[in-house]
């Protein structure tokens, strides 16, 4: 084979591997572009529902705070319920023992 064709046949195979190396670089930052994308929409994604799951625990957590706001509250009502009968059921005795005070203030004075 003449030196001419071998020169060119080089060339040639050069400019393959040029083209080769190119195509090779291309794909190359297309897939990691693709690779980019992908990470963010799963990351967008994993925040969308990790922004759900923390509105789903809120919404959880307030319940279970008015639940419990509400047994406290019913709590309390039922023993102010308690004293006041307690009270009702003492207010003769508490009548008595003031009236028999004041009455040995009295017979004190004189």
């Amino acid at each position: 084979m003449p030196r001419p064709e071998v020169l060119e046949r080089v060339k040639e195979a050069e400019a393959d591997a040029e083209e080769i190396v190119a195509e090779a670089e291309s794909d190359r930052d297309e897939q990691i572009q693709a690779a980019r994308a992908e990470a963010d929409e799963i990351l967008e994604d994993a925040e969308a529902e990790a922004d759900e799951l923390e509105e789903e625990r809120l919404a959880e957590a307030r319940e279970e705070i008015d639940a419990e706001r509400e047994r406290i509250l019913e709590e309390g009502q039922s023993e102010r319920r308690d004293l006041v009968d307690r009270a009702r059921d003492r207010t003769d005795e508490a009548v008595e023992h003031a009236v028999e005070k004041f009455e040995e203030a009295v017979h004190a004075q004189t």
